[in-house]
């Protein structure tokens, strides 16, 4: 069975939706970063009895380590995410569906402009052991494995979506989208290289990027016909 296909008013509803959760997402987020750049003490303090907790965990689990460690640093790295979009783009571009393909890598490179750009003007530095398990370099916050993580799995289940997917190829992505999402931060903080509060904006600004990124698709399409009249 396939999953049925938005009416125009079903349509708008379901953008409307994501517009909300998106600006929710933003709001969250640049409260999240406005609390990180202020070394506010709660959070960092929270932060701080987070990461001393899970620490002291790992360094007693080695085997437990290394499975994260193969998680963070093949199953969930980055440049697999990225990897998984650029098949996404080309197969869309061979399939004449250029405009969305170019929207799909645009908004892959902006997401790693927009956490880079962060990175630097935020500044945090990454939690720092005595005995450390892993190691990771450049600004903490916010995490890019939990931001590349979420935009890439909601671009690639936006694109499902848009193929019309089976009932049950449907479920199986959303899944394995939300257990790379959250399994990816958590393997973060388990490995000792990041803060809570690094992996939470990660979380949040991808979210909202994402969520920005099919609405302001959607809007695009809609507006063809308008500026294909004369």
């Amino acid at each position: 069975m396939h999953i049925p296909l938005l009416s125009p008013v079903g349509r708008v509803s379901a953008v409307s939706r994501l517009s909300r959760a998106g600006a929710v997402c933003v709001v969250l987020g640049g409260a999240v970063t406005a609390l990180v750049a202020a070394r506010w003490r709660p959070l960092v303090d929270l932060d701080a009895r987070i990461a001393e907790a899970l620490h002291r965990r790992a360094v007693t689990e080695p085997g437990l380590v290394h499975a994260n460690r193969l998680l963070t640093d093949w199953l969930w790295d980055p440049w697999t995410f990225r990897a998984l979009i650029a098949v996404a783009v080309v197969v869309l571009w061979w399939r004449g569906t250029r405009t969305l393909a170019v929207w799909v890598a645009g908004t892959t490179l902006f997401s790693a402009l927009v956490q880079q750009g962060v990175k630097a003007a935020v500044g945090r530095d990454r939690p720092q052991w005595a005995d450390p398990v892993d190691s990771a370099h450049y600004a903490a916050y916010p995490s890019g494995h939990a931001m590349t993580a979420t935009v890439s799995c909601g671009l690639l289940l936006w694109l499902l979506h848009r193929s019309g997917v089976r009932r049950g190829p449907w479920r199986a992505a959303v899944g394995a989208a939300a257990v790379s999402v959250l399994g990816v931060g958590l393997t973060r903080l388990y490995l000792g290289v990041h803060w809570p509060s690094d992996v939470l904006g990660g979380w949040l600004m991808g979210a909202a990027l994402t969520a920005f990124a099919i609405v302001g698709f959607d809007r695009w399409c809609a507006a063809a016909p308008a500026r294909r009249r004369p």
